[in-house]
């Protein structure tokens, strides 16, 4: 466990911890970075080797969103090690740093026009991700005390620096791509991530009481991940489950049709493994109220991952649905496809403020605010943007391009939804996760994340064969139905959160005029 501790004596700055300012920065650099590269990286792979804009990699869209979806499973589901390093051996800290020069490596490599480059290149970010995502969002809500009503609101403003940084790579990056070309725009993103790396350098002051290295005393009285497997083996109930999660994870991954059929296998087997950890981590916790909110927290993990599966179509299906299919002519300009994608991102600096405060003034009035209402809030409301896409898709096909109004729409509900569920996410995992684990299960949140991403191009890849109106129709009924189910719960799964967030609103800073926080975001 890393020292994650309370700050008493801090710097504020606009009524939050000048600490979140650094972080937000670092995070809003490392996303212009990552966004920048998403946005262009399935339409590279499918660009001819004629293409306007440099020689792509001439794959088929069936290839392009296979590697796709693999490639953001493994960016989030390699936060799971890197919440380990961080909580075990260098803190959330040092992880961060480290993770954020891998990066610099990374998107550096992409940048050369060499096949070696573009695969080692995807690999360094991988690994950088992995590192740098679950340990800065733990370092963010570290820096609140427990029950402190401005934690969700610093999650929102931490959440508009990511928002921040996409809208300007999507925004610059293609055009700088529709100018000098493929490489030059993964280069951007690599000067990108080096300026967020010398931003989190240079605020090394204002994080001092956050992410520092386990204490000898705290290393004494954690469980290590090697002892509960170890504990797993003397469990013969939890043995036999995990087995026969292995059993079947051979059998389905090396039986699945297709070239990456190994991956699946492996991907099977991994998640066999997470789910023994899971267990014994449950089995190791103290008393039952911290069992009944670990058990609510891995219940909002597969609320992540519905949510994710949908809204990745984004960097895949509708990437390429934007770039082949729709009417991108405005004023005589052909509008790059990668710009697009930062209408999420724009409309996230539009609306974020007022989300939030929606949600903090429903909360203080008494009306029902709890994290999983929003998440499944969020989720039906991203789920009905794909209303547009399937009038987008039906339009298409009476004749022969659709409008740019209904990707547009489409994604204006993607972020509204968003807003509702994603910051909140990450908030209600500092709020339920046994503090020992905190960064492990931070990177638990992202590997569903992850796995979301999957499934975002599983779907890609079945719509080489459904067709995209069938897809579109597909996740908007999925989406609505389950966000429904989760509010029909609400009751049950609230109690089993045994009042977590019913003290928040409660405690007051009295050295920071604390009472103005639910209007200044």
């Amino acid at each position: 466990m890393s020292a994650i501790t309370s700050p008493s004596e801090e710097k504020s700055l606009f009524g939050h911890p000048a600490g979140l300012y650094v972080l937000f920065f670092t995070e809003m650099w490392e996303r212009f970075s990552y966004y920048g590269m998403r946005a262009i990286l399935v339409i590279y792979m499918i660009a001819q080797t004629t293409d306007k804009n440099g020689p792509g990699l001439e794959w088929t869209k069936l290839e392009a969103y296979q590697l796709y979806g693999w490639y953001v499973m493994l960016v989030y589901v390699i936060s799971i090690p890197g919440g380990i390093l961080a909580d075990k051996w260098l803190g959330q800290k040092k992880t961060v740093m480290l993770g954020a020069s891998i990066l610099v490596l990374g998107h550096g490599t992409l940048a050369i026009e060499q096949d070696w480059a573009f695969f080692t290149g995807l690999g360094l970010i991988i690994l950088g991700v992995g590192c740098l995502k679950p340990n800065i969002s733990t370092m963010v809500g570290g820096l609140y005390k427990p029950g402190d009503i401005r934690r969700d609101k610093g999650f929102s403003i931490f959440y508009i620096g990511i928002n921040l940084g996409s809208l300007l790579a999507t925004t610059f990056i293609g055009l700088v791509v529709a100018k000098w070309g493929w490489h030059a725009g993964f280069g951007m993103a690599g000067i990108a991530m080096l300026l967020g790396l010398l931003v989190y350098i240079y605020g090394q002051k204002y994080i001092k009481h956050v992410g520092n290295k386990p204490t000898v005393e705290q290393k004494k009285n954690d469980i290590s991940i090697l002892q509960l497997f170890i504990n797993l083996t003397k469990s013969p109930l939890h043995l036999g489950i995990v087995g026969v999660l292995l059993a079947l994870s051979l059998y389905a991954g090396f039986t699945f049709e297709g070239v990456d059929h190994w991956g699946y296998g492996a991907l099977f087997i991994f998640i066999s493994l997470v789910t023994g950890m899971m267990m014994m981590i449950y089995k190791s916790l103290e008393n039952q109220i911290m069992k009944d909110r670990f058990l609510v927290l891995l219940l909002s993990f597969l609320i992540v991952i519905v949510f994710w599966g949908a809204f990745e179509q984004a960097g895949g299906l509708m990437s390429v649905y934007t770039e082949e299919k729709t009417n991108r002519m405005l004023f005589g300009t052909l509008i790059p496809t990668p710009m697009f994608q930062g209408l999420n991102a724009g409309f996230i600096l539009l609306f974020a403020v007022w989300i939030a405060n929606i949600w903090a003034k429903r909360k203080l009035k008494g009306k029902e605010a709890s994290s999983l209402f929003k998440m499944a809030i969020g989720t039906i409301i991203m789920g009905m943007g794909f209303v547009f896409m399937v009038f987008a898709a039906r339009e298409y096909e009476a004749t022969g391009s659709s409008s740019m109004i209904w990707l547009i729409m489409a994604y204006l509900f993607h972020t509204i939804g968003e807003l509702c569920s994603s910051p909140v996410s990450l908030s209600f995992i500092t709020k339920l996760a046994p503090v020992k684990f905190a960064s492990l299960m931070m990177g638990v949140y992202f590997a569903a994340t992850g796995l979301g991403g999957k499934v975002a191009g599983i779907l890609g890849e079945k719509s080489e064969h459904l067709g995209e109106y069938t897809i579109f129709i597909g996740i908007l009924i999925f989406t609505v139905i389950f966000g429904l189910l989760v509010i029909a719960l609400l009751k049950p799964l609230k109690r089993l959160t045994h009042g977590a967030e019913d003290n928040e609103g409660t405690i007051h800073d009295e050295t920071e005029g604390f009472e103005l926080a639910d209007t200044e975001l």
